[in-house]
């Protein structure tokens, strides 16, 4: 067995969340910094590990448990742009909820349950007991924690983040990201029905037809891929391709060469198709360098295909829920369109008016809502500038008066008043793109 391959067999065997080095690897196995350096490259193009910001690399899993993605702390920390304060070793958690912490700690304990995120500021009482509960902590507002809290975290393994966002953009985005995740479920992919390197046949060469015909007869497969010392996939041997050939014969000359292969990523419809246009009964399935990572069968594929499962009803987004707030109303003198928002208690701050972020996601639901009314479905934000006047309490009477400034086949641009009780109480100016379908 070449070094490299010892290198990536070590990797292999560390558990998932690990951290690893160059210079650690170079100075357990005796290697130097560059073959340490190269053994994790080729194990990031394999998906063994994966370099987190402010983290570092850690040993990962190549493929899914099963066909259900979940968001992982470690996804959520790419998500909102985070900071790992603490309990780094256990980012690869999944997420199961959040709970936002905007009430006293005598009444969060019936709400946290273990593996759940808990979204505060800069609450020491309530990150601890978060932590004791067996939860993940999100502070917001920029904010960090005690030496004693991060503590705690490492001891738990339970990953403390800190953001710059707000609780409630914080919210959007996760529920935006839970949303995505439960949408990737209906897409299957490669990743999740392959059979590993370790567990398929596979040639290497210097190979014969006799080594083909003995493994073939004690696999039960026919379609068997070749790869070359270093491992790239050179050609796929089936019964057709060594028909007639001697057992001395070198299997290079007996195989099909330049074979369809998969990556991880691709889509299973996407496969299926492939291997009915072609005949195949299997296909190497292959990393970014070209490097056999497994096999995948038409009868795996055909199984999983023929697996009817009930359609899932996936939950509104928070910007769903939002724009469920808008009801048209006659325009304001001058305007363009306007919208009575119904405003409710989950959208104030600790001081009972009207969150900066849910104010921000009511202006582009209205201005969305007004395109889509209009025929324009496609629409992407490029920017919004905000300014209050002056806060907007719970049981204010408020609209937003859209005008528009610009309105072209590619794009628009908004001026928008939001006012409470017929007083001007913000300002904005929204831009956004008007995509079209091909």
């Amino acid at each position: 067995m070449q070094k490299s391959e010892q290198l990536l067999h070590y990797i292999e065997s560390l558990d998932v969340g690990t951290r690893i080095s160059v210079r650690q690897i170079a100075n357990s196995q005796h290697v130097s910094a560059g073959t340490a350096y190269r053994a994790v490259k080729t194990a990031q193009a394999r998906g063994l590990v994966a370099t987190i910001d402010r983290v570092g690399t850690v040993r990962t899993d190549p493929r899914p448990r099963s066909t259900s993605a979940q968001l992982t702390f470690a996804d959520l920390v790419r998500v909102i742009d985070g900071r790992v304060l603490g309990g780094s070793d256990g980012l690869d958690k999944p997420l199961d909820k959040f709970v936002i912490g905007a009430m006293k700690t005598s009444a969060m304990g019936h709400y946290i349950s273990r593996n759940s995120l808990v979204i505060v500021g800069n609450r020491e009482d309530a990150q601890a007991l978060a932590l004791e509960s067996g939860a993940a902590v999100l502070i917001t507002g920029g904010f960090d924690t005690t030496p004693e809290v991060m503590a705690r975290a490492n001891a738990a393994a339970l990953p403390i983040i800190a953001t710059s966002h707000d609780t409630f953009t914080v919210a959007t985005m996760i529920n935006r990201a839970l949303s995505d995740q439960a949408i990737r479920r209906d897409i299957l992919t490669v990743a999740s029905l392959y059979t590993p390197r370790e567990e398929a046949s596979f040639l290497q060469l210097p190979a014969t037809v006799g080594d083909y015909r003995s493994m073939a007869k004690a696999s039960g497969h026919a379609d068997i891929p070749v790869v070359s010392v270093s491992g790239r996939v050179v050609g796929v041997a089936t019964s057709i391709t060594v028909n007639e050939r001697k057992d001395a014969a070198p299997i290079d000359r007996a195989m099909e060469r330049h074979p369809a292969v998969v990556k991880t990523g691709e889509s299973v419809a996407t496969v299926n198709h492939l291997m009915q246009g072609r005949g195949l009964n299997l296909v190497p399935v292959v990393d970014d360098a070209g490097l056999l990572i497994g096999v995948l069968t038409r009868a795996t594929v055909l199984a999983q295909l023929q697996e009817t499962p009930e359609p899932e009803h996936l939950p509104a987004t928070i910007a769903d829920q939002l724009d469920a707030t808008l009801s048209p109303v006659r325009p304001l003198l001058g305007g363009t369109a306007a919208y009575r928002v119904a405003t409710a208690p989950v959208m104030t701050n600790k001081f009972g008016a009207l969150n900066v972020g849910v104010l921000n996601g009511l202006v582009t639901s209205a201005t969305s809502r007004y395109l889509r009314d209009n025929g324009r479905q496609n629409v992407l934000v490029d920017n919004i500038t905000l300014s209050t006047l002056r806060p907007i309490q719970l049981s204010a009477r408020v609209t937003i008066g859209l005008k528009i400034l610009d309105l072209t086949r590619h794009g628009a641009a908004f001026d928008i008043d939001v006012t409470v009780d017929d007083v001007v109480a913000a300002k904005a100016l929204l831009t956004c793109q008007l995509l079209e379908r091909n």
